[in-house]
């Protein structure tokens, strides 16, 4: 499932006595080597930006997560500096250091023992916010992530994998942390729930404009949620860094070209938003006409709420057919209008409104309009 991806660029917010608002992380010459000289990373050096979403990505083993966790030192690196804002961390007090980032991993990484409540509310407390104050921002913070009230007396064995992995998310931004690490958080669960899961990270990028660090093995996952990606190779090695539209269209050696795989064109797709394709008038029936044309029509009911595909040659409502994939030109990407294409019966792709309402049709001539533009732009 693909959401455009909204402006993420920093602007204003505050942060607590032991970090500044806004800190990027950055790694200088940094290496890590296991005994029997196992190279787990190999002399890297990246900038993640403060307020944006640094992902990276590679395959099982080339050290996306070890790099992750050498940032609030739950790994050590053999070699080189890990910095937050202007400080090396190794210089931080260890409890300073975790408690000034939120940390999601997979299945929320939650207390089994713990009320959703008192999970979400762990590091308030420990940071010495009042009990009554600490539970009531639990509560809030449950709802901010999509959660009802009701939950927050429940335990995690009595939620499902989807409300584990919001109720992780809360938790990490309950002490409102400038950076959030977060480890494949969403591959637990099923792809329904992750697509939502990956849209709400995205709302809640846009109003709280924290650093995210996000380590996926998944190119889509990547390319929907980063403002830059770092692809990491076998032995540690970092490939190449940019923003998504770049490793798409320009990988640096074979290996990123390989991962990124032969769809990259299609793939492109998914960050161009689809308020870019111009629509036109759909050819419609309405719910109280009974009269046939020589022409696919959209019915639509008296409120304009779309109902279905009538065929060419039919009157009845009876003989509606589905539309199998329409699309949401505020919310979705110039990939799902091409979805939708190619799933209607005729070649038109129906836009609707959040209430289903049919507000235009786009053909492929439109859709080809909007990819000849943006191909030059990115040449």
């Amino acid at each position: 499932m693909f959401a455009v991806r909204p402006d993420r660029r920093p602007s204003g917010a505050g942060g607590d006595a032991a970090f500044e608002s806004r800190q990027g992380v950055r790694f200088e010459g940094v290496s890590k080597t296991y005994e029997g000289s196992t190279v787990a990373v190999d002399s890297i050096d990246l900038e993640c930006p403060a307020g944006e979403i640094t992902v990276f990505v590679g395959p099982s083993g080339c050290g996306k997560t070890t790099t992750l966790r050498m940032i609030n030192r739950t790994v050590l690196p053999t070699k080189g500096t890990v910095s937050l804002g202007n400080r090396d961390v190794s210089q931080l007090g260890l409890n300073e250091l975790r408690r000034g980032m939120g940390y999601v991993i997979q299945d929320g990484g939650l207390f089994p023992h713990r009320t959703i409540q008192q999970n979400v509310a762990t590091i308030p407390l420990l940071t010495g916010t009042p009990k009554r104050q600490a539970y009531a921002q639990a509560v809030e913070l449950l709802a901010r992530v999509g959660l009802s009230q009701d939950l927050a007396k429940r335990y995690p064995y009595q939620l499902s994998g989807g409300q584990r992995q919001r109720v992780g998310v809360a938790r990490a931004l309950a002490g409102d942390p400038p950076v959030l690490l977060m480890d494949e958080p969403f591959s637990a669960v099923d792809p329904v729930v992750r697509g939502e899961l990956q849209q709400e990270l995205l709302q809640l990028q846009r109003e709280l404009r924290k650093t995210i660090v996000f380590v996926t093995h998944d190119m889509d996952e990547a390319v929907l949620l980063g403002d830059r990606i770092a692809v990491f190779a076998e032995g540690g090695r970092l490939a190449q860094v940019a923003p998504p539209e770049a490793i798409l269209t320009d990988p640096a050696d074979p290996f990123v070209e390989n991962f990124v795989g032969g769809d990259a064109g299609v793939r492109w797709t998914g960050l161009l938003p689809a308020t870019d394709v111009a629509l036109s008038r759909p050819p419609t029936v309405t719910d109280t006409e009974n009269q046939s044309a020589d022409t696919w029509r959209l019915r639509i009911d008296s409120s304009g709420r779309l109902l279905g595909w009538q065929p060419p040659g039919t009157a009845s409502p009876d003989a509606l057919v589905p539309c199998r994939r329409t699309f949401r030109p505020d919310r979705e990407p110039v990939r799902a209008v091409l979805d939708a294409l190619l799933l209607s019966p005729c070649g038109l792709a129906p836009a609707v409104d959040a209430d289903a309402h049919l507000i235009g049709v786009a053909d492929a001539a439109a859709v080809g309009d909007v990819l000849t533009t943006h191909r030059g732009q990115v040449s």
